[in-house]
């Protein structure tokens, strides 16, 4: 795991960058240095630069990056590949190729010099990556299936910039207050994350999951996809299909469990987390997991998690979030982040990660889960509304009027309007903060409705039953836009790899013929009927049946104590005033804190916007432990690291297991 940074100019260069050129793409390299604390690396080739942050997890001594591979490519690369053992053997047996160290990173450069692009559909793993071609001058870039790393563009006059988070870009990019993307604001003022390729910069933008790119000077810039997850329901035996999914899983956990380092796993209350745990432990006996919560009756799975723990056999470690850490640690997460994103439960994530990185460096989740199995209550939905949706057209409209004609609150009206009204309409993600009306009414401007994002989904699944369109959503929206950025940005902000088994592309295929029924049974109210099944004798059966609390924040009581003042005072300095009625927020922050109405989510929604407003655009707030540095001293012949902070001490202990086979 690590960052990375690239230049790649739009003119001839036959010179050594002058030293000002050169100390500032280092100490944009040093935003990043949470995410590669062990090595720092920064090389220069004619018009192209590259710098590496190196996080060490395999073949610790000798994979170093950049990689230079045949005297024609040179590499950066983010992630982690699972079966870079067997593509190694491949690729000496069919092609000759030789190796010089014992990592993944070698064997990328070398599947792609043999390759091409034809060597993305082979990889299994996690990954954002960067391949120069020498002899013609071209840029080759891609990212993993589902968006589990991030890589982020800037193309200008002078080049192509890639980087793994926005922040390294920004010196580049020009001013925030000018360059701010209000299509991409109004989004996140429905979805609560910015979504693919959007940024709230506007001249930055981010590679979507499943894509590749190439750029040459004078020729742009063109993208392509070269994966698409796709759930479609077919027939399968319930027996065959849940020894499909525990026998992908299986073999998934034992290959994430690959490291030279410590290697660990979160655990919570639900079966996702506990079936990760269960299978590591089957070939990791010494397994440390880890688990948070706050001080808040019902927003803890602290106890549920360390009774899970003892049932499996494993060493478990808490760790209690207090509103004191949230008030001191917020505006630096709000820094890694980017972009604002208002999922509360990235903040017991930070400090999880922040325990985890005192014991391992890498740790797996469950992340992924619920979007390929099914585990979201509101997926059945459209089962509750089958009844209203069978009836014709005439008669929906009818019974849509005579939904408006009931009072605001009165049972039965919401669920008159939703089944009067269509999926692609009703459904647009797992979060919905601000409805349209709700939206005009709070922004100072015009921009984009939420179908802009969503409409080419539902037209890709009209032939599909709601439910599976409702995941196909959130595998393209919310999986990539929430879930997966806050599990990089909280992890990497502490040095600590997170690995996702359920994102493998075994496990993917288990997952993507279920039929509803499967996933959803008529006759239970359980979700991820299928992947519980897979686990019945893995996991305990009080968490085979149990219904995840999946971290719980709460924010609604912290919006009314000490948490709710710092918000009010936040937006009554904001400068963000020009862009939305803050009044407008203030008067939903006080409804609420008056106990008339439930508005934490939006009130949330607009404080952290305001929060990203006051560190990127105002300038008003600096997070503690501000990352970048002083620009360094430059050599003639590398471009020279920073002087790095001081390092913390890598967490020692066993190493993961070795891959299968």
């Amino acid at each position: 795991m690590c960052g990375l940074t690239v230049f790649v100019s739009s003119r001839p260069v036959a010179a050594a960058p002058d030293p000002a050129t050169s100390a500032a793409f280092a100490a944009a390299l040093e935003t990043l240095h949470h995410r590669g604390p062990d090595d720092t690396r920064v090389e220069f080739a004619g018009g192209a630069a590259f710098g590496f942050k190196r996080l060490a997890i395999v073949d610790r001594e000798h994979a170093a990056q950049p990689m230079t591979y045949h005297d024609r490519w040179t590499l950066v690369f983010n992630g982690e590949i699972y079966n870079y053992r067997e593509l190694r053997e491949e690729l000496v047996s069919g092609h000759g190729a030789t190796f010089a160290t014992e990592g993944d990173s070698e064997v990328l450069a070398a599947a792609f010099h043999y390759w091409g692009p034809g060597a993305l559909p082979r990889l299994r793993g996690m990954f954002a990556f960067v391949a120069y071609d020498r002899w013609t001058g071209t840029v080759h870039a891609a990212r993993d299936p589902f968006g589990i790393k991030p890589l982020y563009l800037l193309e200008t006059v002078d080049g192509l910039f890639v980087a793994s988070e926005r922040k390294a870009l920004l010196p580049y990019s020009g001013s925030s207050r000018a360059t701010l993307d209000h299509d991409a604001l109004a989004h996140y003022l429905t979805f609560q994350y910015v979504p693919d390729p959007l940024t709230l910069h506007r001249e930055v933008r981010r590679l979507p999951p499943g894509h590749r790119l190439t750029w040459t000077p004078g020729g742009g810039l063109r993208t392509e996809r070269y994966f698409r997850p796709q759930l479609r329901p077919l027939s399968v035996r319930p027996e065959a299909a849940h020894a499909a999914i525990r026998d992908a899983l299986r073999d998934s956990v034992r290959r994430h469990l690959h490291a030279d380092v410590p290697v660990g796993a979160f655990l919570s209350s639900g079966v996702d987390s506990s079936a990760i745990v269960a299978l590591a432990r089957e070939v990791k006996p010494d397994l440390h997991v880890f688990t948070a919560g706050f001080a808040h009756d019902g927003y803890s799975e602290v106890e549920i998690a360390q009774d899970t723990a003892e049932q499996l056999g494993v060493r478990c470690t808490p760790t209690v979030v207090s509103e004191d850490d949230v008030i001191r640690e917020l505006p630096r997460i709000v820094q890694l982040l980017d972009d604002p994103l208002a999922d509360p439960s990235l903040i017991p994530l930070y400090f999880l990660a922040q325990t985890a990185s005192r014991y391992v460096t890498v740790a797996l989740s469950g992340e992924g889960s619920d979007e390929l199995f099914g585990g979201y209550t509101i997926y059945r939905e459209p089962r509750s509304l089958a009844r209203i949706d069978r009836l014709g057209p005439g008669l929906k409209r009818g019974l849509r009027g005579v939904a408006h004609a009931m009072p605001e609150g009165m049972r039965g009206r919401s669920f008159l309007e939703r089944g009067t009204t269509p999926i692609e309409e009703r459904y647009y993600g797992n979060a919905r903060i601000f409805s349209p009306a709700e939206k005009a009414r709070l922004m100072r401007f015009t921009a984009d409705p939420h179908t802009a994002i969503t409409a080419h989904l539902y037209a890709e699944t009209a032939d599909v039953d709601d439910v599976a369109s409702m995941q196909y959503v959130d595998l393209h929206t919310w999986l990539p836009g929430d879930i997966l950025v806050k599990s990089d940005r909280m992890s990497m902000a502490h040095s600590l790899e997170l690995r996702t088994p359920f994102l493998d592309p075994l496990v993917y295929a288990a997952a993507a013929g279920l039929p509803t029924e499967l996933k959803l049974p008529a006759h239970s109210r359980a979700t991820k009927h299928a992947l519980r099944e897979a686990m019945r004798g893995i996991v305990p059966e009080s968490v085979r049946s149990n219904r995840k609390l999946g971290f719980p924040t709460p924010t609604r009581l912290w919006l009314r104590g000490a948490i709710g003042d710092w918000v009010a005072g936040l937006m009554a300095g904001s400068g963000a005033r020009g862009l939305l009625d803050l009044d407008y927020a203030q008067g939903l922050l006080a409804e609420h804190r008056a106990g008339g109405a439930d508005n934490s989510r939006k009130v949330w929604t607009v404080a952290m916007f305001c929060l990203w407003y006051a560190i990127f655009v105002d300038g008003t707030i600096r997070p503690a432990n501000h990352p970048l540095a002083p620009p360094p001293e430059v050599g003639p012949d590398r471009w020279a690291p920073h002087p790095l902070p001081a390092r913390r001490p890598r967490p020692v202990g066993p190493p993961g297991v070795p891959l299968p086979g």
